[in-house]
């Protein structure tokens, strides 16, 4: 271990827990031509829905064929890494054809941007998007083409939803008084949770559920019920979390991470009373972006219950065995992939699906070894 690395002071033998020996797993292409996708949905039929960050949704059949962009997407404020984001169906899609997106909103007037939530219905025959109405929208604005955060995961009758701290506006991540920086939490119709931790105190953003994050990609809900997220540091010091109500995270005033170029990140803290520790952190960093548990057996028992990862940054897929909240060992996968994993998601297929950021993204599917 280098001196730069430093891990959370989980005993010595958790991280040298060994499991099974499997072989392998393989991919195969579902579907390709895809310029920088970033979520994939499913839908009916075999069915997936995939968004592309340059502004476009896209159906994708069960044979792996691209259909035309979907109708009825609202302005969409794409560059840099904004654009079209983040999509999940609601949990009674069947019933109600419900889905919500993520994505870079364009200010109404002037300069600036900042990450919006919407819901909409995906008309009868999957050729459009109905009934688009906004949930949440980031504030304040700000004229940015950098860490929009964007994922979403639904709960009960509520969704989350990750922002980021636009980077420039860092500090921000530390005060309730914007939505930079944050979990936060809306009802299905934008509604503000009563429960809420900062509900009802003055100066406080309603919405807000957990504070000092910097750039959110990925989240989950785990086996516990309980709201899992991966997040972005500087140079080093990506984390895996689980936010709870009310607490605060620590960016940047903590971080395990140093600016880039060198150097540290304010007073170079790794600790502070009242601010969370991660449950596991990455040093040098991995930029990690979407994240699955593994619920179903198609991979065998040894892995249900693992949580899988993208790394942007090595190309490769990681599979963290975990003990409650204890990450037991980390696992190497798909290191010969040479493309950047963007989204990690179990469909209901029990398979596990990746999609690949690049200027020709594949959908793809992985096979057991």
């Amino acid at each position: 271990m280098d001196k730069q690395t430093r891990w959370p002071a989980w005993p010595l033998a958790l991280l040298v827990l060994a499991s099974p020996v499997q072989a392998a797993p393989r991919t195969e292409v579902v579907a390709r031509g895809l310029e920088h996708p970033w979520a994939v949905a499913f839908i009916d039929d075999g069915r997936m829905l995939v968004t592309e960050r340059p502004g476009r949704l896209r159906l994708v059949n069960a044979n792996g064929q691209l259909g035309k962009p979907l109708a009825g997407l609202p302005r969409i404020d794409a560059g840099g890494q904004g654009g079209l984001l983040d999509l999940v169906t609601d949990s009674g899609f069947a019933r109600n054809r419900t889905l919500y997106f993520c994505y870079a909103e364009p200010a109404t007037s002037g300069y600036g941007n900042s990450t919006a939530l919407a819901s909409a219905r995906l008309s009868d025959d999957a050729s459009r998007l109905e009934q688009v109405k906004v949930l949440f929208s980031q504030q304040p604005k700000f004229s940015s083409r950098a860490h929009f955060g964007c994922r979403i995961v639904e709960a009960g009758g509520t969704l989350f939803l990750t922002l980021g701290d636009r980077f420039q506006r860092m500090a921000d991540a530390q005060t309730l008084d914007n939505h930079h920086g944050k979990v936060v939490r809306v009802r299905k119709d934008g509604g503000i949770p009563p429960d809420n931790p900062f509900v009802g105190r003055a100066g406080a953003r309603p919405e807000i559920w957990s504070l000092g994050h910097r750039n959110v990609q990925g989240a989950a809900l785990g086996p516990d019920g309980r709201l899992w997220t991966h997040e972005h540091g500087p140079q080093g010091g990506d984390e895996l979390n689980r936010p709870e109500a009310g607490k605060n995270y620590g960016w940047p005033v903590i971080t395990y991470g140093e600016n880039y170029g060198g150097g540290p990140v304010g007073a170079g803290l790794t600790r502070k009373a009242g601010m969370e520790q991660p449950l596991w952190q990455w040093t040098p960093s991995i930029a990690p972006s979407g994240m699955a548990f593994v619920r179903g057996t198609r991979y065998g028992k040894a892995w249900q219950g693992s949580l899988l990862l993208g790394s942007l940054k090595f190309r490769h897929l990681l599979r963290l065995e975990l003990d409650g909240t204890r990450v037991l060992r980390e696992e190497k996968l798909l290191t010969g992939l040479g493309q950047r994993v963007r989204d990690v998601r179990e469909g209901p297929d029990g398979f596990v699906y990746l999609l690949t950021d690049e200027d020709d993204g594949q959908l793809l599917r992985l096979l057991p070894g």
